[in-house]
């Protein structure tokens, strides 16, 4: 085993390429990434069975409706495919008028930028606050009934209720759906954000785990050196 270690980690002309104490803890270092790597592929793939939920952020502003209004908003916008809903919720102040209604556009024809009609819903997202000029919202939609979305959107994407969730699902995970607050002052839209894909835990521990391997491979380098 250590004439193995040697030649995986000999250095150039001959030198002393090492001792087995270095070889063992070598080895010790990659069999604990290797058992970390098993443990968190597991935890992936059971993530990802039952990934059925999609989360976006929404950081609304004027800049972004292309007002000068000083308006701020944020939230969290949950969609699942399983269930069939979608759940917003978002907090606003310091509009410059009060509101009329709010809605979530799809789809622009580019990511984060551009402006297209109203997908969730006509004539305002249900009980969303009108009237004040801040307030919080949170509401959870059922996406297979038609009031959930505008007319003109079921019938421009396909005409039934599933191929407009299947649009708008692509839409948002695409950076090409937004929610905005309309207001007296402005009522095409005072304030707008982009929703934005919140990574999976998956994703986040696979991006972990990337440097996790580079960390061991590193110091596994100078434990050998």
């Amino acid at each position: 085993m250590y004439q193995s270690c040697y030649q995986k980690v000999a250095r150039p002309g001959g030198a002393d390429p090492g001792s087995p104490l270095q070889c063992d803890a070598a080895s010790a270092g990659w069999s604990r990434m290797n058992k970390t790597l098993l443990s968190l592929l597991f935890l992936c793939g059971t993530v990802s069975s039952q990934a059925n939920l999609f989360q976006y952020s929404v950081a609304l502003d004027g800049p972004t409706e292309g007002t000068p209004s000083l308006g701020v908003g944020g939230g969290l916008v949950n969609y699942d495919d399983s269930a069939h809903t979608l759940n917003i919720s978002v907090t606003f102040s310091g509009l410059g008028a009060n509101v009329t209604a709010a809605h979530i556009h799809a789809a622009t024809a580019a990511p984060f930028t551009g402006t297209t009609g109203v997908a969730v819903t006509a004539p305002t997202l249900p009980g969303f606050p009108v009237g004040g000029t801040s307030g919080s919202y949170t509401s959870t939609l059922d996406l297979s009934l038609a009031t959930s979305f505008s007319a003109g959107f079921v019938s421009s994407h396909g005409g039934t209720l599933a191929s407009a969730e299947a649009s708008l699902a692509s839409a948002m995970a695409d950076g090409k759906a937004y929610l905005n607050i309309h207001t007296t002052q402005f009522p095409g839209g005072e304030i707008r954000g982009f929703l934005t894909p919140v990574p999976e835990p998956a994703t986040l521990a696979l991006a972990g785990l990337g440097a996790a391997i580079i960390g061991v491979a590193c110091r596994s380098r100078r434990s050998v050196s």
